[in-house]
């Protein structure tokens, strides 16, 4: 073999493990689009109260979570990773599943999504935070302008300010309590590992979800058709434990920076999964939001990495 064939296979390596990253991270947030829309086909018609399937499914989630980490002989958090651990559980296992899932009771899927569109840029903010970056101006405008365009959708979508439901403040609470629980998680899964972070999480909060769920059996017994049970399966399986498995992957393989643009794109697929199988009209209002809401999210993601790979250099 040449010394050029040599040199060409080691260009290739880094170029092979990128596209890796990337499919990996595409089949995880491919897996998270489909959350919202079938939030909604779970509790549309009341035949699953919101607690029910915000909190049933996380116990789902964590009795997988349990046997996988069980069966891998997987290291148990110390000292003051539990406390990190319970904010990742506090956000991703506790707070958004029910959140989103109170919210969307009343508000079509396509307008979750373009809220929950603000997620990204959220977590590139509270990763700032928490890690006391300082990255350019324009990332902080780009996320403000996120918010307030976010904001503005919501608003417009609801007849005015008067207008602006309930359903809109959990959602912005959901973003809010998921990025705080993303941006923790993040930086655990540098020691405990990227899998094994949302998994301890699920561990840590199933006594609580357990006792949430009880409640909802006893206030609402669930009941529901072939179609609302898949749909709560999917939930509790995919979104909230095996999709982790995909998203965790590609940012591990990397490069992160790049990957993590790929979840700009779920907002997207959200939206059309709520157009092909809810049915749901999408208008030009809904659109445009979804526009604004991705592309200031994605100047925000950027800026924030820009100013992590000059840090580095």
């Amino acid at each position: 073999m040449s010394h050029n064939d040599t040199a060409t296979i080691e260009i290739a390596k880094p170029l092979l493990r990128s596209r890796a990253g990337l499919w990996w991270g595409l089949l995880g947030v491919t897996a998270f689009s489909f959350t919202v829309p079938f939030t909604r086909v779970a509790v549309e018609n009341g035949h699953m109260s919101a607690l029910f399937v915000g909190s049933g499914r996380a116990v789902i989630a964590a009795i997988l979570a349990a046997a996988a980490l069980f069966v891998t002989r997987q290291k148990v958090p110390q000292g003051r990773q539990w406390l990190q651990v319970a904010v990742v559980a506090g956000g991703a296992v506790v707070g958004f599943p029910l959140l989103t899932s109170f919210a969307l009771t009343t508000v079509p899927a396509s307008h979750g999504a373009v809220v929950i569109a603000l997620l990204p840029a959220a977590t590139a903010v509270c990763a700032v935070l928490r890690t006391g970056e300082r990255p350019a101006p324009s990332f902080w405008v780009a996320a403000a302008f996120g918010a307030v365009t976010a904001v503005t959708f919501a608003v417009i979508q609801g007849g005015g300010l008067g207008g602006l439901h309930v359903s809109d403040l959990l959602l912005f609470a959901a973003v809010i309590v998921c990025a705080i629980g993303y941006a923790e998680g993040g930086l655990l899964s540098r020691t405990l590992g990227s899998w094994q972070t949302i998994s301890w999480a699920l561990v840590l909060a199933s006594p609580l979800m357990m006792v949430l769920t009880g409640m909802a059996v006893v206030q609402h017994p669930p009941t529901g058709t072939p179609a609302e049970w898949a749909a709560f399966a999917y939930l509790a399986a995919v979104s909230m434990f095996l999709g982790f498995f995909a998203w965790y992957r590609g940012l591990a393989i990397g490069p992160m920076a790049q990957v993590s643009q790929v979840q700009l794109s779920q907002p997207v697929m959200s939206i059309l999964w709520a157009g092909l199988l809810l049915g749901e009209h999408i208008g030009w209002q809904t659109i445009l939001g979804g526009i604004a809401v991705i592309g200031c999210a994605l100047l925000a993601v950027r800026a924030r990495n820009r100013a992590g790979v000059a840090k580095a250099l």
